[in-house]
């Protein structure tokens, strides 16, 4: 066996940064955690102001940095296992109100950035220079918004609608996540057992970038994604064999994912189990489908028949998998012991079909599936993560440059599917979820 090559899987970081709107964080001294200078800002437009801008300002600075668990920074502390975190780039944390000279109707979020920027130029704030991402608060009211929050994918936006913040870290940790790269994560049904033939279905409930929530934290290959598994703990198999799993956001050391070669996809297996503030309602082993190596536009596998709906309203271990083959590239998965804080799984490359072990049946879970954040169609939701934004930093943007973004939240239960992107439909909450696809070369 091989580890993965951190170039490959770190996040945008270096190359061609500035242009492609991907900016460097600022690393520590020890270089072993990397701090994002995020800039909130309220503004408010010429027909409509914050109801209560005090409390809004007030409040800002522990969404984003305070050291409660339901924190911005709390929580990419956590479930980066201390490598990554937002900082603010003032004192106060937060900047504003300040007012556009734009009426708020028509939710134009190219000119909201632009006129915010050059606002910021005005007081001696540049992005690049005294801030890495810029992430935009402004109020509901005649806007008509179709979302709670928005973001590039990847890049240094985020826009968050003021009555999204009713979703707290469910929406802004979602938005941050796209801005690292990562898509709205599908659910691939694969009910006989085979991945050659699995259809696109619902949302992952293993991630908050599907519908997990804040607590299911970030599933395996988007921690690939991030860069936040070295290469020992993202083991890259090239050989049949018998592999042990510990937890994936557990402490200590040790594998926590595999990622194995099938066909032009990877397949990557995780095991997940209860680990501080995350996990408290999933258990098992886990596997996503990686679109030619698109870490960030993975997809759980789900094997059930219980989970056939587009709600995830099986329980919480029901899509565990016991056993995994994918005939067409010769690849199979087999859990041989799971539970307890570890597994064991064995792999064959060779053409062999693996069948679980009779010991390997998974850990009951008393506590109930939590309600999805987002529902998702029968359209690919995994597919929306690109390798370089659109959007560039610096100066006023041109209003083409943020057309690879995400959306979450919103006031309406359907949305028609539109030629130009994937719109993913969110039932239950009123939340909806909308992502713009770039083309991929």
């Amino acid at each position: 066996m091989k580890t993965s090559a951190l170039g490959r899987i770190a996040l945008a970081a270096g190359v061609a940064a500035l242009t492609a709107g991907t900016l460097p964080a600022t690393a520590h001294a020890d270089d072993s955690k990397v701090e994002r200078k995020t800039l909130p800002v309220m503004v408010e437009f010429s027909d409509a102001s914050f109801q209560d801008a005090d409390a809004v300002k007030a409040g800002t600075p522990d969404t984003y940095f305070g050291t409660g668990k339901d924190s911005l920074a709390s929580f990419f502390t956590e479930v980066s296992r201390g490598q990554y975190t937002t900082v603010p780039a003032v004192e106060e944390g937060v900047v504003g109100p300040v007012t556009l000279p734009m009426t708020a109707a028509g939710c134009d979020h190219n000119r909201i950035n632009t006129l915010t920027r050059e606002a910021l130029a005005a007081q001696g704030l540049v992005m690049g220079e005294d801030y890495e991402s810029l992430s935009v608060i402004f109020p509901a009211q005649k806007t008509g918004c179709a979302w709670a929050g928005l973001g590039s994918v990847p890049g240094p936006y985020t826009w968050i609608n003021l009555y999204g913040t009713a979703g707290g870290l469910g929406v802004l940790g979602h938005e941050f996540g796209h801005n690292l790269g990562l898509g709205h994560q599908g659910r691939s049904m694969c009910t006989d057992g085979d991945l050659v033939d699995c259809t696109s279905n619902g949302t992952s409930a293993k991630s908050l970038m599907g519908g997990g929530g804040p607590a299911a934290g970030f599933s395996a290959p988007e921690m690939i994604r991030a860069g936040w598994l070295s290469g020992s703990e993202a083991v890259e198999v090239d050989a049949s064999g018998t592999y042990t799993l510990r937890s994936l956001h557990g402490a200590g050391e040790g594998t926590r994912a595999l990622d194995i070669p099938m066909g032009e996809d990877r397949l990557v297996v995780e095991y997940r189990h209860a680990a501080g503030t995350l996990d408290g309602a999933i258990e098992g082993v886990h596997a996503y489908r990686v679109p030619k190596g698109a870490y960030g536009s993975s997809a759980l596998i789900d094997m059930t028949e219980a989970n056939k709906p587009v709600a995830n309203d099986a329980a919480t271990d029901a899509d565990a998998i016991t056993a995994v083959t994918d005939t067409a590239s010769k690849v199979s998965v087999a859990v041989v012991s799971s539970g307890g804080g570890k597994a064991t799984v064995k792999v064959s490359l060779d053409g062999e079909k693996l069948t679980a072990a009779p010991s390997a049946g998974k850990t009951a879970d008393a506590n109930p599936a939590p309600a999805p954040e987002h529902t998702g169609s029968d359209t690919d939701a995994g597919d929306g993560a690109a390798d370089a934004t659109e959007v560039r930093s610096g100066g006023s943007a041109p209003a083409e440059d943020t057309t690879d973004l995400a959306a979450t939240g919103g006031g309406s239960n359907t949305v028609p599917l539109a030629a130009t992107g994937t719109l993913l439909v969110a039932a239950g909450a009123g939340a909806l979820v909308m992502m713009r696809r770039r083309r991929r070369a």
